[in-house]
């Protein structure tokens, strides 16, 4: 009778019989490998949307890229204005709506923060 009792224990030992710990362990390590997956694609759809901000007139670079708390006077000084005159109209689209500036805004040292998809134009 001993030895059935030990065939059974050693087959339920190697058909995986596992604790609840180990259980809950392999639990925690899927949820958490599926949280990773989604913040991985959720990153790569960012990154996909996050063009930066375009800029319209005299400049070397006519995409800034984004960066966290992007103004205005950062964009036009990254996106390096070449004009011949400071510009003395400033347009910002976003989404499909245009405001306009008078640059003399930010020679006064007032900034405007921008969003990722602003089409910025000098003139």
């Amino acid at each position: 009778m001993k030895s059935w009792l030990l065939l059974v224990l050693v087959t339920l030992a190697a058909a995986g019989c596992t604790s609840r710990s180990t259980a809950r362990l392999r639990e925690q390590n899927a949820f958490l490998a599926g949280q990773n997956a989604a913040l991985l694609q959720q990153q790569a759809e960012a990154a996909s949307h996050s063009d930066g901000v375009t800029i319209i007139g005299p400049v070397q670079h006519a995409l800034v890229p984004w960066v966290a708390g992007l103004t205005l006077a950062q964009a036009i000084a990254t996106a390096n204005y070449i004009g011949d005159d400071q510009p003395t109209q400033i347009l910002i689209t976003r989404h499909g709506e245009t405001a306009t500036l008078d640059a003399g805004v930010l020679l006064s040292g007032k900034d405007v923060p921008l969003q990722i998809g602003d089409t910025v134009e000098l003139k």
